[in-house]
């Protein structure tokens, strides 16, 4: 659980958000991106790792996020903020997936993987993990309460919000390079 300076709403309201075609029902506020612009795109399109982010203008309204970005001590690349509807455990295990983390990423790296912050309070909401997607027996679901934080290789377990509402959820998502700087920082946040 996140136990750092309390985060404002206006830090995930007051965001600029844009959406991917694949997905109209959710959207996201970049907080970094490759060039410093409010685009969605991938690093790799402009020659890039996932570990290069640049602040965009909506950094300059979530200095609370940012902190908790950097309080990791890892490079990152993609921040973005989720803005997600109420859906069904239907809806969400259709839209399980793989992110696209370490496509440029240099083999002298460490694995790109994402940490979530759950910015949001609503106890039914889980985060669906399956290590195959259409492996139900296997299908694991992390509660996803306000405050929670999760590390997660997106890359090789397909992963998608079940969020039952019914209230917009918000969630903050960081590709962060794994190795001693995130183990130390996990380390830090686990309980005492």
């Amino acid at each position: 659980m996140y136990r750092g300076p309390q985060i404002p709403r206006r830090e995930w309201e007051d965001l600029t958000y844009t959406t991917y075609a694949s997905d109209p029902a959710t959207f996201f506020a970049p907080v970094t991106s490759a060039t410093e612009t409010m685009e969605l795109k991938g690093f790799w399109e402009h020659g890039k790792a996932d570990l290069e982010g640049i602040w965009t203008e909506n950094a300059t309204k979530c200095p609370a996020l940012a902190g908790w970005v950097e309080s990791i001590g890892a490079p990152f690349g993609r921040v973005q903020l989720l803005r997600m509807s109420p859906n069904t455990l239907r809806e969400c295990r259709r839209g399980l997936h793989l992110d696209d983390n370490n496509r440029g990423n240099p083999e002298s790296s460490g694995w790109i993987v994402r940490a979530w912050l759950e910015l949001t309070d609503d106890p039914a909401s889980v985060l669906v993990v399956r290590p195959a997607e259409f492996d139900r027996k296997a299908e694991a679901r992390i509660p996803l309460p306000r405050c929670q934080q999760v590390v997660l290789d997106s890359e090789a377990l397909h992963h998608g919000g079940f969020h039952a509402g019914p209230q917009t959820r918000y969630a903050a998502i960081v590709s962060v390079e794994s190795g001693p700087a995130l183990e130390r920082w996990i380390g830090s946040q686990l309980p005492e």
